[in-house]
């Protein structure tokens, strides 16, 4: 069995993007779904898209946490509203090591949206069919 790991996606785009009009487009089985980098509805459904939209993988938790934190950071100064920031590093390594999805996201000035996530793989703890996105 290959080793359990996340990927990571991040997504940043305007707002609107989410809702175009209505969610279909960010659900598997339409036709925009598997090519379109807004995230899906269903943080497991990210591993239905092409593998494209992979920004890393990490076998590590703490390089996965790392990874998070540091994308969040670099956009932190943009965020607006009141808002949570992610957990800490070591919060972020025990629940990736508990094959735990870390999604996150943040609403940033110019209406534009953030959404980082890093998902289970090898198999994805709720959506085991869901195989990993292979390059």
């Amino acid at each position: 069995m290959p080793t359990p790991h996340h990927h990571a996606y991040l997504w940043l785009g305007h707002g609107d993007l989410l809702v175009k009009p209505g969610d279909a487009h960010r659900r598997p089985g339409h036709p925009e779904f598997p090519s379109t980098p807004v995230m899906p509805l269903e943080s497991a459904d990210w591993l239905l898209k092409t593998p494209a939209h992979v920004r890393g993988t990490f076998a590590p938790p703490r390089d996965a946490a790392h990874w998070y934190v540091e994308q969040f950071t670099q956009h932190a100064s943009a965020v607006t509203g009141s808002y949570a920031r992610p957990a800490d590093a070591v919060h972020l390594i025990r629940r990736l090591e508990n094959r735990h999805d870390i999604v996150g996201g943040w609403w940033l000035t110019g209406g534009r949206f953030l959404s980082l996530n890093l998902i289970a793989c090898t198999p994805h703890p709720l959506r085991p069919h869901h195989t990993c996105p292979t390059p």
